[in-house]
């Protein structure tokens, strides 16, 4: 038997995965996770019954009181604690079924008081979902309960049979187990023969209760990520509020590059140009030859700073990219690489303009990283489009060993694509080659 460690992503549990010679069918009896599976369809059932009692009893007192004012808030107490309940059975779920469900969205109020929490919780639909869950879950734990310690009880008792069977003889004054009998006659199984075909069916119910049990808690899994976790809305407002943050901060970050390089670069030296030109002035009268070498001098500071500028606004957007495209924007880049890039881009049209500059700075930055740190002898670019996604990909012959995790560039840049429903791969083994590769959002084709 061989032995890896690693995570078990079936259960969620981090533990040593080993690698046996039996087949799974064989060890399910065994296993830790049949035992955690077993113990929560057992658990279910008296839990299952004080949350549907606790639901029936505070529904039906909430709208008993209705035509009171103490009905409204008996019912929102009702919801907030079948909340509650939801929370202690998603917890349950992750402790015995290694199931991670996330925790629902929390109430918004309009407002403050306990009013306007009443409003909050009636008025949100995941005070509802537990509610249901509470008062659906009961007739189906008494379904997995009866079904799966029968399949328990009656596997393992047949199958250790022969090791019991004298008991019949010795204390109830038959020959064994009975199997039939009425008035006239009567069946035990009392001969070798049939302790060892009894023994026999008690070992494939054995062997067939873990993958009943676990068929299950399939249902349970379902049902506590329907009800008791976040809606798919819900978890993709979240994920757009993510979003809209990262979108923030990378806009915010830009403008302070910007800032950073006018004030460092185009306009520290459009300062020095002008004392340079007010000396050069002063010295006019007086030594012609001198200001005419600082004019001179002037004057290449001012071709400077114009190619800084350029540099500055084709960082920001280039012209080429909105004239003609990203196969010319991106042949511009790949010619300000370090190393020889063939670029083909197969687009049979131009995409949204948003998409289109994402597409040029996703292919700028991998290219920097290229320069910069692949050591690369080469490099290719690859864009087209598949359906309604636009796929970029750029690959070198380097060193590899790029990492995402790591918190370099690529997890920023995987975070700018997220942003947009983007996804970034990177395929870096050590020694390389580096693959890298973005998919994009079409939307829509650009008129």
């Amino acid at each position: 038997m061989a032995t890896d460690y690693g995570y078990d992503s079936g259960l969620g549990f981090p533990e040593t995965v080993r690698r046996h010679r039996l087949p799974a069918g064989l060890r399910a009896p065994f296993e830790g996770r049949t035992w955690r599976e077993f113990g929560y369809v057992l658990l279910s059932l008296p839990i299952s019954i004080l949350m549907f009692t606790y639901a029936v009893t505070m529904v039906s007192l909430g709208a008993g009181l209705l035509v009171t004012f103490l009905g409204i808030p008996v019912f929102a107490a009702g919801l907030a604690g079948c909340r509650g309940l939801g929370a202690l059975e998603r917890a349950r779920a992750r402790g015995l079924l290694g199931l991670e469900v996330a925790d629902p969205e929390p109430l918004r109020r309009r407002g403050s008081g306990f009013m306007a929490w009443i409003g909050a919780v009636l008025k949100s639909g995941t005070s509802w979902r537990p509610l249901l869950y509470s008062v659906l879950h009961l007739p189906w734990a008494l379904f997995s309960f009866v079904v799966a310690v029968n399949f328990w009880v009656y596997g393992w008792a047949l199958l250790t049979y022969p090791l019991w069977f004298w008991v019949f003889p010795a204390y109830a004054g038959q020959d064994g187990l009975q199997l039939y009998g009425d008035q006239t006659h009567q069946v035990y199984l009392d001969n070798p023969f049939e302790i060892g075909v009894t023994a026999l069916v008690g070992l494939l119910f054995t062997l067939a209760t873990p993958w009943i049990v676990r068929a299950l808690t399939t249902v349970d899994r379902v049902m506590v990520h329907g009800l008791l976790g976040p809606t798919r809305l819900s978890a993709r407002v979240v994920e757009l509020e993510s979003d809209r943050g990262v979108v923030v901060d990378t806009a915010a970050a830009d403008l302070r590059r910007i800032e950073r390089d006018l004030h460092d670069g185009a306009q520290a030296r459009l300062v020095a140009l002008a004392m340079d030109l007010g000396l050069a002035k002063e010295k006019l009268a007086e030594d012609p030859q001198a200001a005419a070498r600082m004019v001179d001098e002037a004057h290449g500071e001012v071709k400077t700073a114009l190619q800084e500028l350029r540099d500055l606004a084709r960082g920001i957007h280039p012209a080429v990219l909105t004239d003609r495209g990203l196969d010319a924007a991106l042949s511009s880049v790949a010619s300000r690489c370090t190393v020889p890039v063939q670029v083909e881009v197969d687009l049979p049209a131009r995409p949204a303009p948003a998409i289109e500059g994402i597409a040029y700075f996703t292919v700028s930055e991998l290219l920097q990283n290229v320069s910069k740190h692949a050591r690369a002898t080469g490099a290719a670019v690859d864009v087209w489009r598949v359906e309604d996604r636009l796929l970029l990909q750029v690959v070198d012959n380097g060193v590899g060993g790029a990492d995402v995790s790591a918190g370099s560039g690529l997890a920023g840049l995987a975070e700018r694509l997220d942003a947009v429903d983007g996804i970034l791969v990177v395929d870096s083994p050590v020694g390389g080659p580096t693959r890298v590769t973005a998919e994009l959002p079409w939307r829509g084709d650009r008129v």
